[in-house]
């Protein structure tokens, strides 16, 4: 009669795959973080602003159109985001997005430092194009200048 070896069972969790696997989507995020930014320095202005609406932006993604302190314009679509683009190529580029999509989300963002009138003539591009709609990129307010009750 051959006793057969009773074991005893586990009651504890190995965590070290969990721990790898963390380890590997914390490595993922840290690359790819920095590439989600658009790399045109802009001092935005402080503004209570409601934020856009997330449905709209998940479904979409928002042409982005940068104005520098300098008034230099760069655009989120094209190879050379981080190149300044011409009045003319910003319409083009524009006008292809919204025909094949017209539902995008035109945004704005401006250098505090750049003149009313930079920021006019762009909307005015942007008109051109065929945007209905266009919306400026704010940093929120530290503390809101009217409370709402």
């Amino acid at each position: 009669m051959a006793r057969q070896k009773q074991r005893k069972l586990m009651g504890e969790i190995n965590v070290v795959p969990y721990i790898d696997v963390m380890l590997v989507l914390l490595i993922i995020f840290m690359v790819t973080a920095p590439l989600l930014t658009q790399g045109i320095e802009v001092e935005l202005p402080n503004a209570a602003a409601e934020p856009l609406d997330d449905e709209l932006l998940r479904n979409h993604q928002p042409l982005i159109l940068s104005v520098n302190a300098g008034g230099e314009l760069f655009l989120n679509i094209g190879k050379d985001e981080d190149q300044p683009i011409d009045e003319a190529t910003v319409v083009a580029r524009t006008l292809a997005v919204l025909r094949r999509e017209p539902a995008t989300p035109v945004l704005v963002r401006a250098d505090e430092a750049v003149a009313f009138g930079r920021v006019v003539t762009v909307m005015v591009l942007l008109q051109q194009a065929g945007a209905e709609k266009v919306g400026f990129v704010t940093d929120p307010l530290e503390q809101p200048l009217v409370r709402r009750e």
